[in-house]
């Protein structure tokens, strides 16, 4: 089935252009074709356009494709509208071609404790290293294959475990630095293994016999004597909420209840680009400042979107974005003046009050 593509593409050459551009291109792609065919016709349509023929890789509507790729399944994730970029564009150096050295010297951390079957495996996570989200925060941050490439060799029984750990989480920015976040076209969750390489790093310390006999005792009179207090949070009411503009930031929750529910009430929803993105809550104990560039990325793409309420689908990011508001602020070097916050129960109890 042929599928007609709008393109929009990254030019850069760093010999001869100040500033990347784009180009526009509309061509026509049969479903069995590749990401690595369809560079090549933008190729032929202007000789400029530049990608390598080995490691290629490249960002497409913000996802990181490997160039084997189908046409056909990037039409059913994204349509026929395509952005394409180079992994990381401050790398480039001419359109996709990019300088990659950072990915062998991540692996020289590992490599004095490395085999060469580690090393092959390490070169298959290629795409998962330029898709760190991380990195999108700090440039230095060593990427999540590396991470994931030590849990392997911890995994597999290396006898280096403590010199592994060590080089994982000694440099600048690394494993306490990592919210994983999946960046991929093709989906790969590895949180379960980033958590696990942190509890492994940083594990908690084994309480003494005295310590643990007392504390069940108090928890046990405790138990005896009070009932749980519940959290009685104060419900945030919002006026005028029917006339405003609202964002809902999902995070890797569900975001179809939500809108729908603004659709019904016939509310102008704003999309924008960091609602299903992490916001540091996962780091903000290890590393406050990265938090909050994160949290206040968040807050200033659905701003800089028109959104005038922003709905936080987890209690915990609001009650951080909320006691963290001014900080966040001072670190993104910008005021975000009239956005205002509010849980997602909240938000339905009251639109449903006003419905009624």
């Amino acid at each position: 089935m042929p599928n007609k593509l709008e393109i929009k593409a990254f030019f850069f050459n760093a010999k001869t252009d100040y500033l990347p551009y784009y180009k526009n291109f509309n061509i026509t792609m049969e479903d069995k074709a590749t990401v690595k065919d369809l560079l090549m016709e933008i190729q032929a349509a202007n000789e400029n356009f530049s990608f390598p023929r080995q490691k290629l890789i490249m960002k497409i509507n913000g996802l990181v494709v490997e160039a084997k790729q189908s046409i056909a399944s990037l039409v059913k994730k994204f349509g026929t509208t395509l952005q394409i970029d180079p992994v990381k564009a401050y790398r480039s150096n001419d359109g996709l071609r990019m300088n990659d050295k950072d990915f062998m010297v991540s692996y020289a951390l590992l490599a004095p404790y490395a085999s060469d079957a580690d090393l092959k495996y390490y070169k298959t996570l290629y795409a998962l290293h330029y898709a760190s989200e991380t990195e999108n925060f700090d440039h230095a941050y060593i990427g999540d294959a590396i991470l994931i490439l030590a849990h392997k060799m911890i995994e597999e029984g290396s006898e280096h475990t403590e010199e592994i750990l060590e080089a994982i989480t000694s440099t600048h920015s690394s494993l306490m630095d990592c919210e994983y976040e999946n960046n991929l076209f093709n989906a790969q969750d590895h949180t379960e293994t980033i958590n696990a390489l942190k509890a492994m790093a940083n594990p908690e310390p084994e309480p003494s016999l005295c310590s643990q006999l007392i504390a069940k005792f108090f928890k046990k009179e405790q138990e005896e004597t009070e009932a749980p207090t519940p959290i009685v949070r104060k419900r945030i009411i919002i006026e005028n909420l029917r006339e405003k503009q609202v964002a809902h930031y999902a995070g890797l929750a569900s975001h179809d209840e939500m809108h729908a529910l603004i659709a019904k009430m016939g509310m102008k929803e704003i999309h924008f680009s960091r609602a299903h993105k992490l916001s540091g809550l996962a780091i903000l104990d290890d590393n406050k400042d990265l938090a909050l560039k994160k949290a206040g990325a968040t807050l200033l793409d659905a701003y800089d979107s028109g959104a005038e309420v922003l709905v936080v689908e987890d209690v915990d990011v609001l009650d951080m974005f909320i006691e963290n508001f001014s900080s966040i602020e001072k670190i993104i070097g910008r005021k975000i003046i009239g956005l205002e916050l509010m849980p997602t129960e909240d938000f339905m109890a009251q639109v449903s009050t006003v419905a009624g």
